[in-house]
């Protein structure tokens, strides 16, 4: 008779709408994502910037030309706190602005030369981290990670995401 093998410390439990299987579902969330964004703090804080810059550089550097709008709206934060951002960013010279070519009220922006570079250092800081989580985990817990994510998402918000991919 074969022994029963006991299930892995990171297989969900079948109840797992229960307190106790979501509160550990927010705190790995929680966890995973200070250890993953703190593999990037040195970078930053070398250049003297912090999360909110590098935030801008990341969705400057997916989308070259995005507005100021479609930033605003990706990084959900005031009008006065990207302004001070890109006005940081633009004065390093990582950032620059240009008006649009239909409608020249439009300010469309890209990553300089020395954005793109520190985007590209920062973001190989992330995926060591990311695939080393993804290896462990393997290919099928991967989807599910990004099901569970796209879930907390609202439903009218998962256009910006899906536009990124473009």
């Amino acid at each position: 008779m074969a022994v029963p093998i006991p299930p892995s410390p990171n297989a969900a439990s079948p109840l797992f709408l229960r307190e106790p299987e979501i509160r550990r579902g927010v705190e790995l969330l929680y966890f995973g994502y200070a250890h993953l964004t703190r593999s990037i703090d040195a970078g930053l804080a070398a250049q003297g910037l912090g999360r909110a810059h590098h935030r801008a550089l990341y969705f400057i550097a997916r989308k070259p030309g995005l507005t100021v709008s479609e930033l605003l709206a990706l990084l959900a934060i005031t009008k006065q706190s990207l302004g001070r951002v890109l006005g940081e960013l633009g004065e390093r010279g990582l950032v620059e602005t240009r008006a649009g070519d239909r409608d020249r009220r439009q300010r469309l922006l890209r990553l300089t030369p020395d954005g793109t570079a520190l985007e590209a250092e920062l973001f190989e800081a992330l995926r060591e981290k990311m695939s080393g989580a993804y290896s462990s985990a393997g290919q099928g817990a991967v989807g599910g990670f990004w099901a569970v994510l796209e879930g907390l998402v609202p439903e009218d918000e998962r256009g910006r995401i899906f536009d990124l991919r473009k």
